[in-house]
């Protein structure tokens, strides 16, 4: 039985719709700009992501969280940030990715705590982070579990974040210092900022707070109470005898003006972070170290 031709191109046009409707829904989600996720992933090494995000061991997969963080205050365990739906950041839209780094908080507006470095990572531009976030999600989803915080009980409740929040933490966006050069300026917002340096080598309060005053000089109850050292331009007790390219070379290999090479946690940054910058920025970072005293 022949059918009539405008019934033949009904059908053929209801069948490519359902098909088309099909691939649609069934269909993976269009690579995200390939620039802007290559610019995204040095991003991410400039901030560290890798390092904290990735638990300690050969078979460990990066991003999925797990490594312990010793603090004076508990130990906390970073959480996995693949785009897996159910136990990463991938259902996670820009705004709560922004909010994360901008207010400390995550979608479901509980606060997080200080640990994640919310207190430096406030300064980022948004560019900067949607950047972060695109290469985040062009990665493969991994399903792990996040592991619950080693914590004190009066430490173990979000309230207690959110006190601390309310006493100690500004938000706020990195300003550009006009008396200042492009070269410094680039230095004091991956030292600040995005390379969160403070967060380490700064001392703390008793409670944990960054003292804004004793910027860079020291550490001596780091993480997993790793002694920090002063990282200022100090003649004796700092690296004020470095030269530029002593502290870029460092940035990149690890090693000190004498020909030793650091170790610690410090090892990590470079090998995660600081070797994989340009030698622009590294050299804008000592550009910036240089003028702190």
């Amino acid at each position: 039985m022949l059918l009539p031709i405008s019934l033949l191109q009904a059908t053929s046009l209801a069948s490519i719709s359902s098909f088309a409707a099909a691939w649609l829904l069934f269909a993976p989600p269009l690579p995200a700009n390939e620039d802007l996720v290559e610019r995204g992933k040095y991003l991410i090494h400039a901030g560290g992501c890798v390092t904290c995000h990735t638990a300690e061991g050969d078979d460990a997969v990066p991003f999925a969280g797990g490594r312990a963080l010793e603090s004076p205050f508990g130990t906390f365990y970073a959480p996995n940030i693949t785009p897996d739906r159910q136990t990463g950041i991938g259902d996670w839209s820009d705004e709560d990715f922004v909010r994360a780094f901008w207010d400390g908080v995550n979608p479901s507006g509980e606060d997080y705590f200080p640990a994640f470095p919310f207190t430096s990572y406030t300064g980022v531009a948004r560019d900067d982070l949607l950047a972060m976030k695109a290469y985040l999600f062009s990665l493969e989803p991994i399903e792990k579990v996040n592991r619950e915080h080693d914590l004190p009980f009066m430490m173990s409740s979000r309230r207690a974040s959110g006190a601390w929040k309310a006493r100690y933490f500004s938000a706020g966006r990195f300003e550009p210092d006009s008396s200042q050069s492009d070269q410094w300026n680039r230095g004091a917002y991956l030292v600040r900022h995005l390379g969160h340096c403070g967060e380490c080598h700064t001392p703390r309060s008793r409670l944990g707070a960054i003292r804004d005053t004793h910027e860079l000089r020291g550490n001596p109850d780091g993480p997993g109470d790793e002694k920090m050292p002063n990282i200022t331009s100090h003649p004796d007790d700092g690296i004020g005898r470095w030269t530029l390219k002593d502290i870029e070379y460092f940035l990149d290999i690890g090693m000190l003006p004498d020909g030793d090479f650091t170790g610690g946690s410090m090892s990590s940054v470079i090998e995660d972070n600081t070797s994989r910058l340009t030698s622009e920025d590294r050299l804008a970072i000592a550009t910036y170290l240089k003028s702190v005293e």
